[in-house]
């Protein structure tokens, strides 16, 4: 157990000074730490290799000594990984490889020579780039709830209180705070929760406060169940920051009087598992959690409860069933969390990115938080950007950024010249956006005012080439697989939605379908007991109203705009560019193309499985898809 003199003599010790890392080491005559990503993205392409390789090469050519390896957290580049950091300079190169390790190590880390071809260069200029800082991805973002990604070991402590870590818990318990002044400043900051729904997260926590139990305990959760398709925020936090969500929920006991967390995250997150329990274990070795925390006479302890991937678990009340050891499903509401929640007491709960701003408040204060953002929508939010883009990644930005700056200016838009079609905001839970709304801010407001939401942010980008009505099916086909089924409303009204949107694809569907696909959206809205069923037509309705000439075309012209459709393709060979090479007749698995040696071929419709091989096959570009 460490006294609060011992906190802050590492503070002093480890210096942040050093871009963030550490004087502590200069002074053990370390002089560079190559910082590597050890983040699920750059894990899966052998980033644990690559440390390895850089330990084994330090020592073989007699450089271990000066200078140290750091596995660190998600960088926010999952486009340009595995990625590698090296201070003092702040070198930055990207797609490395085990292979590359050794160059590095005798070209940069002994004789201080760059290794020019593992620099990020610009799409635009082709400029290389040497800093992190520098490079556009970043320009427009702003970090606080991924501050210390990429920053600092998440399985050191010490690291994590050299960057003001437990800093604002400290100050709060040796100065006796008011519980009341705590949560006045969440309030004051104008944060709104992180998962989806945009709840004031002060207003969550008063009412938890104000909440009696009848043998006075109470419970702190965290929402790590992070489901939707295509999202990695909160995993990316836990595993490069897990001690900032630890100590705000400690925070949050502190404030609303509960001795007791949960954090319930899915058993697919190993990575984010093992750096909570390592986490987890080396604040109560200091005396962070546990009983009497710091001699101040609060107690606070903190578990795991792991999930086994159902999306439904999500959902406040089915979450807190599913710790409770039951079958995980939604509640009827009221009672609230706040009145009647784990285990039938009053419990707050908020997820994994809503946590990591809660003591970046505490600690730069209410007004600089509220500063960030637009009138309604305060702060930063963090996105997970996916689909077809050219960056993909993690991207921090205060809200009111439009979705043109996100796509363009740090997405670096659609690869391949393809054009920008619409992009799916919140998961399926969402809505999809057009481009001629690609100039929206966005928050929470403005979102919902074109029929899309926040969500947990999940931000998926199409371009022309995806067909809008086979993704709102995919979306669609996602919460059917994830009802819980015990409503009817959504078992049952999630399955006719997507047998009607399946109807049409095959282009079997008619006009009249599509009014009974936008009736049914409104009344499984309007009767789902929970959000998952409730917020699944969101695709549908938005696709509907931002591209019903697709639709249209399916039904009227039974084809496919985008050539996605199976059903409704047809391939065809065009004469006049035919060689007869008969390299497609060879290629096709299904017999269907015929034709002699320099003369042209012809598809036999009745027998093409439409798999596309031949078109991908073609040299001389005579086939087409229509």
């Amino acid at each position: 157990m460490k006294t609060i003199d011992q906190l802050e003599q590492i503070r002093a010790e480890i210096s942040a000074e050093m871009a963030p890392r550490f004087a502590a080491d200069r002074a053990q005559g370390v002089e560079r730490h190559i910082m590597v990503c050890a983040g699920t993205g750059c894990t899966s392409s052998k980033s644990l290799t690559i440390i390895e390789r850089f330990k084994a090469e330090l020592e073989a050519q007699g450089a271990a000594e000066h200078n140290r390896v750091v596995r660190t957290g998600c960088f926010g580049l999952c486009a340009m990984g595995p990625v590698v950091l090296v201070y003092p300079e702040g070198i930055f190169y990207s797609h490395v490889t085990p292979d590359d390790v050794p160059e590095i190590v005798s070209e940069h880390i002994l004789k201080g020579n760059l290794v020019e071809r593992l620099l990020h260069r610009e799409a635009d200029t082709g400029e290389a780039t040497h800093h992190l800082e520098d490079m556009e991805f970043y320009k427009p973002q702003m970090r606080i709830a991924l501050r210390n990604c990429g920053k600092i070991d998440p399985e050191n402590i010490d690291e994590y209180l050299a960057v003001d870590g437990y800093k604002a818990l400290t100050r709060i318990l040796t100065e006796k705070t008011p519980a009341q002044e705590i949560i006045d400043a969440v309030k004051a900051s104008g944060l709104r929760g992180r998962g989806g729904a945009g709840f004031s997260t002060g207003q969550k926590w008063q009412f938890a406060a104000n909440a009696d139990s009848e043998d006075g305990v109470k419970f702190v959760c965290c929402n790590a169940d992070e489901g939707d398709p295509g999202a990695f925020m909160d995993r990316s936090i836990l595993e490069g920051d897990p001690h900032s969500v630890i100590e705000a929920m400690i925070v949050a006991g502190y404030a609303i009087g509960a001795h007791q967390g949960y954090i319930y995250v899915r058993a697919e997150y190993p990575i984010a598992v093992h750096r909570l329990e390592v986490a987890i274990g080396q604040a109560k070795e200091y005396g962070l959690l546990g009983e009497d925390i710091l001699g101040s006479g609060f107690s606070f302890d903190l578990g795991l409860r792991l999930g086994a991937g159902a999306f439904v678990c999500g959902e406040e009340t089915a979450l807190m069933t599913s710790i409770e050891g039951r079958r995980g499903e939604p509640r009827p509401r009221p009672p609230f969390p706040a009145v009647k929640g784990l285990f039938q007491r009053p419990t707050l709960l908020n997820n994994v990115e809503t946590y990591a701003n809660v003591t970046w408040i505490l600690n730069h204060g209410a007004d600089a938080y509220a500063a960030i953002g637009t009138e309604k929508s305060k702060g930063t939010k963090v996105f997970a950007l996916g689909g077809k883009i050219t960056n993909t990644g993690l991207v921090e930005v205060p809200m009111g950024t439009t979705l043109r700056t996100i796509i363009y200016d740090i997405g670096g838009g659609c690869p391949n010249g393809k054009k920008f079609k619409a992009a799916q905001t919140g998961g399926p839970s969402g809505g999809c956006i057009p481009e001629s709304l690609i100039d929206t801010p966005i928050d929470y407001d403005s979102l919902t005012a074109i029929g899309s939401m926040m969500g947990s942010g999940g931000l998926i980008v199409m371009d022309e080439d995806n067909c809008m009505v086979d993704i709102a099916k995919f979306f669609l086909s996602f919460c059917v697989d994830e009802s819980c089924g015990k409503c009817a409303p959504c078992r049952i009204g999630t399955k006719r939605l997507y047998d009607l949107l399946d109807k049409i694809t095959k282009g079997e569907g008619t006009l009249q379908d599509l009014d009974t696909i936008e009736e049914l959206c409104y009344h499984l809205k309007d009767s789902a007991l929970c959000a998952l069923g409730q917020t699944a037509p969101n695709p549908v309705l938005s696709t509907l109203k931002h591209f019903r000439d697709e639709y249209v075309a399916h039904v009227v012209e039974k084809r496919c705009p985008a050539g996605v459709c199976k059903d409704l393709l047809r391939y065809d060979v065009d004469p006049d560019k035919c060689k007869g090479c008969t390299l497609c007749t060879r290629i096709c698995p299904a017999g269907a193309i015929s034709g002699v040696l320099r003369a042209p071929h012809s598809i036999d419709h009745t027998k093409c499985v439409k798999c596309g091989a031949c078109m991908e096959t073609c040299r001389f570009g005579a086939i087409s898809k229509h």
